[in-house]
């Protein structure tokens, strides 16, 4: 049983100092898949990139820990070893380094050692299949070239095979067609009935119709303000933010 916990964190873009989490507290543990929902500009993305650890932003109190460990404490590469994964919104490219090349480092570097090359090969080409990934894409270079649809796909085939103990997703929906939007959903509840903790970061419901959250969070100028249950997705569907005092329109 592994337990993601953030207490009261806050946190400021580097660059300047201004204030985008206003005190966050959220525990995401084993087998939960928690749905993080709320207007653009809320900070749900600014939550997500901070457990990770990306130097825009600056931590300026409040903890994380993962199993008791302090995630704060970690560099980037030990938050992945020690079983943090993020799906990013916007993957970036990297020109020259193979599909292959890339998954088979990361797997040696958060396994401790690297997978015998027989296995792996199978374990890839199964988890590419049941993604609906050409085989070629194992050769080309990451990210470069690729669809939105491409992208996301390699984001869980990624999260698929180094099994995380909790998976942070940036609007994976994000750019996605129907066809693709399934596939990519049906790979996240793969891992997640393996027991791995989610959570979901989203701004639109539709993904929820394919993967059920167990807790739904608004996010609202930085902070979480009211939690409940699958049905609260509904009733923001339905209602919006309006009544958080969000002008949509605006913060589009």
């Amino acid at each position: 049983m592994s337990e993601l916990v953030i207490k009261d964190l806050t946190v400021a873009v580097s660059a300047d100092g201004t204030e985008i989490l206003k005190g966050v507290d959220l525990t995401v543990r084993s087998g939960e898949t928690h749905a993080i929902m709320g207007p653009n500009g809320s900070g749900k993305s600014t939550l997500a990139y901070s457990i990770a650890g990306h130097p825009k932003y600056t931590v300026t109190g409040g903890s994380v820990t993962l199993d008791g460990d302090d995630v704060l404490a970690m560099t980037v590469d030990e938050r992945a070893r020690a079983g943090l994964f993020l799906a990013m919104q916007y993957p970036v490219e990297v020109p020259g380094v193979s599909v292959s090349n890339f998954l088979r480092t990361a797997a040696t570097a958060t396994r401790g050692e690297a997978p015998k090359l027989r296995t792996w090969v199978k374990e890839v080409s199964a988890t590419m299949g049941a993604l609906e990934m050409d085989k070629a894409f194992a050769d080309r270079s990451v990210n470069e070239g690729f669809s939105g649809g491409e992208k996301k796909r390699h984001e869980i085939l990624q999260m698929e095979l180094l099994k995380p103990k909790v998976a942070i997703l940036d609007e994976t929906d994000s750019g996605l067609d129907v066809d693709a939007l399934r596939v990519v959903s049906e790979g996240v509840n793969r891992v997640r009935d393996t027991g791995i903790g989610t959570l979901l970061i989203t701004h639109y419901t539709r993904i929820l119709r394919y993967i059920a959250p167990d807790f739904v969070h608004v996010f609202f100028d930085g902070r979480i303000v009211e939690s409940g249950g699958p049905e609260l997705a509904d009733r923001l569907e339905n209602e919006g933010y309006h009544r958080f005092g969000v002008n949509e329109t605006a913060s589009a």
